[in-house]
């Protein structure tokens, strides 16, 4: 079983997402890393309460209902050792819960199912608040395009070129590409893509992916049926190619 640790390492200290539904800590933690954070992940309360410990993290995004310790006594516990920032998470929207975090000393609270966007907007306003250090912005915010092989895409200009030539993408294909491009050799589901695709909880199935998947390849393929950028991950999605793939 995978350990419980730091992703993005030499970006600064981590987010650390402490929440039980892999699912959800996986989305949070995509898109916090496009952000430029780096982050830590834990799927139990104790586990979380280890990795605050040890690594003295930027925020805490913390689910309220986790095994092993709640997230009540997670925030306590900190709150003993810390003033990091700590973001809440929970399935419940009672205001003695919203009142019971912030008197543990909680600095914002959201309610399940939320847009991953939102929650990203929200870690932003709290690093401002509380004077955190922001990280740095990742390649395409700067200016940088993404290269890949032959592949390049300018953020900034909205541009995708392939082996020079410029190649026409829709904005849904362009968000995927870029998804895609910024973690080459991560396997993405086909729900993590529908996450960046659709970041405010539309109700689509997540066989479309493989429509937009398939629509890009032939863009961007030589042979389409062969792939050499987009390897289909069978039962479970998509990655980009590594560098030493291309």
């Amino acid at each position: 079983m995978r350990q419980p640790g730091c992703r993005n390492e030499g970006k600064g200290p981590p987010i650390l997402i402490v929440e039980d539904d892999r699912n959800i800590a996986a989305l949070v933690q995509t898109y916090l890393e496009a952000e430029g954070f780096a982050t830590a992940v834990a799927h139990d309360g104790r586990d979380g309460l280890a990795l605050a410990r040890k690594q003295t993290p930027l925020l805490v995004v913390l689910d309220l209902m986790l095994p092993t310790i709640d997230g009540w006594e997670v925030c306590r516990e900190i709150r003993k050792i810390s003033d990091v920032p700590i973001l809440m998470l929970t399935a419940r929207e009672e205001e003695t819960d919203r009142i019971v975090g912030f008197s543990l000393g909680a600095d914002d609270y959201v309610v399940k199912p939320f847009s991953p966007r939102e929650l990203v907007e929200r870690v932003k306003a709290i690093l401002r608040r509380t004077g955190a250090a922001a990280p740095a912005h990742r390649d395409a915010d700067a200016g940088e395009a993404l290269r890949r092989g032959g592949l390049m895409l300018d953020d900034e200009r909205h541009k995708v070129t392939c082996d020079g030539e410029e190649v026409p993408l829709t904005p849904t294909e362009f968000k995927l590409l870029q998804a895609l491009m910024q973690r080459p050799g991560k396997v993405f589901s086909r729900s993590e893509l529908l996450g960046r695709l659709y970041p405010h909880g539309e109700a689509v199935i997540d066989r479309v992916i493989d429509v937009h998947i398939g629509k890009l390849r032939h863009k961007i393929e030589s042979d389409p049926s062969d792939p050499h950028y987009i390897v289909t991950v069978h039962g479970i999605g998509y990655r980009f190619a590594e560098l030493d793939e291309s």
